[in-house]
């Protein structure tokens, strides 16, 4: 009896006739690549998901002629990423959504940017639409026409539900609280929600085109932007992405210094979120006990990274400053004033009768629908996903470190505050791993661009998951490709799944609970 297929890789090859040899290519980190012709393309899709694979990203590199279409899969810490080339004069492939739901929109938007058309595809709404682009130009392929301006997309043809009793209730896109525009459409009967359909693209920037012509340290500046409470995890998949195209490795010093800053980020945001969860169900004692736990957090990264929100903090090759032995000894301290504060507050939150009302049982994502979406981060881990890149496919400096990943299976509103909850204490027990035994050495690595251009591959476990980019340069060392994918792409839709059955006053605990980035989303 011959021995079952031992990677993803080699399972595809048994079924795919067309594919080519499968090969590691040592650019692409973790993933091995799969290229085979795109008529294969939903073939290999049916096939991965038959072997438990999830989608962990699908883009178009138009930055090579022809151009690729590229989807990158995992299962536990096996990455595979497929590879077709596209017909240059009808640039195509096959639609994933049949096997991958969450493919639909990410498609939609590809072909938006691109042109690239998704055979098969169900839902062929414009999701996003550019006031300089008429509705056949497409940002990747051409430049605007002059005094060219495209009526506003004030006519988005939302699902309708039907019934004597039933209400439509549209929220947003402008909100009340100082957040990012989005707008959700409810239908309702009564107070409670039947449906919920999500429209985003409002703060679409144009990041690829934006990126097209920098150099390395012009893409790190961008990166760090594409979501802003998500400036190390986006800077450092870049990095990761640049850093491999050309082969280099950041030094011992700088890895364990991007862990540590990582990790900052992760408390930071997790601190405020959970004072938010609290506030939005009316409990402002511990809103404003996270917010001031949060402050200080911030306060405390601005003194010795430079910057709150640890903006630039990254560079190419390494990091932008050294940390001092008095520094260490500071953020030692610091995380020993914060499990005392944390624990009695913890107490309160995870067991008191008013919060316990309103989340427990509130927003529940069942374990089905959150592996069908690929939902990621504390989404996917409230709700059974044991997913953890830190622990499944560890780089450094994660390779010497013991990550425990809290998951839990009630998939509510409550499993998420308590994943967040964990999540600061992980955090915090592999902030101080790193700060006592910080290696000594530099922490800048020179970069040069590779010779003749290249790609590369990031994948960086960020606060709100598994965060991508896709980096091709030309020979000049110029960014002609920049494709980043935030967790938020795959969380997003996951509060669709879990409003139904809820009533509308619970959707902003809902919301915050799931708290999708909406410029990461819409790039």
């Amino acid at each position: 009896m011959s021995a079952a297929p031992s990677t993803l890789a080699e399972a595809l090859r048994g079924v795919l006739a067309h594919a080519t040899a499968a090969r590691i290519d040592a650019r692409l980190g973790p993933a091995q690549a799969l290229d085979l012709a795109a008529p294969d393309w939903t073939h290999a899709g049916a096939a991965l998901a038959q072997l438990g694979a999830r989608l962990a990203g699908l883009w178009v590199d138009h930055g090579t002629q022809p151009w690729q279409g590229l989807a990158l899969f995992a299962r536990g810490g096996e990455y595979l990423l497929l590879r077709a080339a596209l017909d240059a004069a009808a640039p195509a492939l096959p639609t994933l959504s049949a096997h991958y739901p969450a493919a639909e929109r990410i498609e939609r938007g590809w072909h938006d940017l691109t042109g690239v058309r998704f055979d098969g595809l169900g839902d062929t709404r414009r999701w996003l639409r550019y006031g300089a682009w008429t509705e056949c130009e497409f940002p990747l392929r051409a430049t605007p026409a002059p005094g060219v301006r495209t009526p506003g997309d004030t006519a988005y043809p939302f699902t309708q539900v039907h019934g004597d009793a039933v209400h439509t209730v549209p929220v947003g896109p402008i909100h009340a609280g100082t957040i990012e525009p989005g707008h959700f459409r409810f239908a309702t009967v009564g107070e409670q929600a039947l449906q919920l359909e999500i429209r985003l693209g409002y703060v679409h920037r144009g990041v690829q085109v934006l990126a097209m012509g920098r150099d390395a340290a012009g893409l790190l500046r961008l990166a760090a932007r594409v979501s802003g409470d998500s400036a190390v995890a986006h800077a450092w998949a870049a990095a990761m992405a640049l850093e491999r195209a050309t082969g280099i490795e950041a030094a011992p010093r700088a890895l364990a210094l991007r862990g540590l800053l990582l990790e900052r980020e992760r408390v930071a945001n997790h601190l405020g979120d959970a004072g938010a969860i609290a506030n939005d169900v009316g409990f402002s004692f511990a809103h404003m006990q996270f917010s001031a736990l949060r402050e200080r957090w911030q306060r405390r990264s601005a003194e010795l990274f430079g910057h709150r929100l640890l903006f630039d903090t990254l560079i190419v090759g390494g990091v932008r400053g050294d940390l001092a032995h008095a520094g260490s000894a500071a953020l030692l301290a610091d995380h020993r004033e914060l499990r005392d504060a944390l624990a009695p507050l913890t107490d309160i939150v995870l067991d008191h009768p008013s919060l316990d009302d309103r989340l427990i049982g509130t927003g529940v994502l069942r374990a089905e629908d959150a592996r069908v979406l690929g939902c990621l981060g504390y989404v996917g881990r409230a709700s059974g996903q044991d997913l953890d890149l830190r622990r499944d496919a560890p780089h450094a400096p994660y390779n010497t470190l013991a990550v425990r990943v809290p998951v839990y299976a009630q998939g509510d509103v409550a499993a998420r505050l308590r994943v967040r909850l964990d999540e600061i204490q992980v955090s915090l027990e592999l902030m101080d791993a790193l700060l006592m035994r910080l290696p000594a050495g530099p922490v800048l690595t020179t970069w040069q661009p590779p010779a003749g251009g290249g790609a590369g591959l990031g994948v960086v476990e960020g606060w709100r998951g598994e965060t991508l980019a896709w980096v091709r340069l030309d020979a000049a060392g110029r960014v002609v490709c920049y494709a980043p994918r935030d967790p938020s792409t795959c969380n997003w839709p996951a509060l669709e799944r879990l409003l139904p059955g809820n009533i509308i006053p619970d959707f902003p605990v809902c919301n915050k609970s799931v708290n999708g980035s909406y410029a990461g989303h819409d790039l």
